[in-house]
């Protein structure tokens, strides 16, 4: 059978590398991207230097300057991350048509059919990362192997700036050894399930039966199955249209005065309309208001309306009315039609 090979390529704490790269002086020193000084805000990601101190990606900003005090807090330039996303993009169609889209940092490459390096998986890493860095001076590191599974499993072992290979010769055996925290789908309320049986490695799946993981798991067993094998019949996919954009907040402190509320409103509806300029070809199917409360109960409502601010208004009053809890994050939103459709939406002019 012949094997398909895969890539997974995963920049090095990406949005925080760009700003080092920028910003010299940054080098050597806890980076931390987002989150508010003194605010409620929630951190992007975070450089190496930071994550020694327990500050990762979604780590609250209080919380992130207690476990490192000397932490430097960086407001996102999310139009300077794109293009450089882009320009890494542009590289890797260079060597595949092939490419599944995860995050700006993030991609699949199915280099299969690649003909240039005599179709060497490990060589068209390798010069993948060397033009990665000659463009950018950014560092990513990759996996390499024959599916998806085991190539993103790759990518994390040699970080920073590494690479990894995962051959199928003895492949049960090799990666017995790894936490069912690697698997795909396996979130944090998984894997305190599976611990609480006893899985803690792939190794420990291993040892069941298909059935036996059925039973424990659902229809989710079967694929644990053949993953903690190293099996993996999933294809890279490509990416699709874009079925939705939004922007949101989240408040310094709980907000509960209507006007407040109202103002932040008009906010993000001009950086929505500002982001939406972009996809001015698309279709809109439904305009939406996120709202989620003091007690992290969240809603999300909709309705089939333009997308003047008079609707957003409208929307997020008669929902909020429900509850009137204080309100720690505010969104808003557009869910795009997919393909062609007639009765569009307008976008209507304000």
């Amino acid at each position: 059978m012949h094997k398909r090979k895969i890539l997974h390529i995963d920049m090095d704490y990406f949005y925080a590398q760009v700003e080092e790269r920028d910003n010299p002086e940054l080098k050597g020193k806890p980076v931390g991207v987002g989150g508010m000084r003194g605010g409620r805000g929630v951190l992007c990601t975070s450089n190496y230097l930071a994550r020694k101190y327990g500050v990762r990606a979604a780590t609250p900003t209080a919380q992130a300057l207690k476990l490192c005090p000397a932490l430097i807090l960086i407001a996102p330039h999310f139009d300077k991350y794109k293009a450089v996303s882009d320009e890494i993009f542009d590289i890797y169609y260079k060597y595949s048509q092939k490419i599944q889209k995860l995050s700006l940092d993030e991609a699949y490459l199915d280099v299969t059919d690649c003909t240039l390096f005599d179709n060497n998986a490990i060589e068209i890493a390798k010069q993948i990362k060397k033009e990665i860095f000659v463009k950018t001076k950014l560092t990513a590191s990759v996996g390499v192997s024959y599916n998806k599974l085991l190539a993103k499993i790759g990518s994390d072992l040699h970080k920073p700036d590494g690479i990894a290979i995962l051959r199928s010769q003895n492949i049960q055996q090799n990666i017995a050894h790894f936490s069912i925290k690697k698997i795909w789908g396996v979130g944090k309320v998984t894997l305190k399930h599976m611990n609480s049986l006893g899985f803690y490695t792939f190794g420990d799946l291993q040892k069941k039966t298909k059935l036996d993981l059925i039973n424990c798991f659902g229809d989710f067993g079967a694929d644990l199955f053949h993953y903690c094998r190293g099996e993996d019949e999933r294809e890279v996919k490509l990416n699709g249209e874009r079925k939705s954009l939004s922007v949101e907040t989240t408040f310094a402190v709980d907000m509960s005065c209507m006007q407040e509320l109202k103002n932040s409103l008009h906010l993000l509806h001009d950086e929505f309309l500002s982001r939406l300029k972009k996809h001015d070809d698309r279709n809109i199917k439904n305009i939406c208001v996120k709202i989620k409360y003091c007690d992290f109960t969240q809603i999300t409502v909709e309705a089939q309306l333009d997308i003047g601010i008079h609707n957003f208004l409208n929307l997020f009053e008669k929902r909020h009315k429900e509850t009137e809890k204080p309100i720690r994050l505010l969104g808003l939103g557009v869910k795009f039609v997919c393909g062609k459709s007639e009765g569009q939406l307008e976008l209507l002019p304000l």
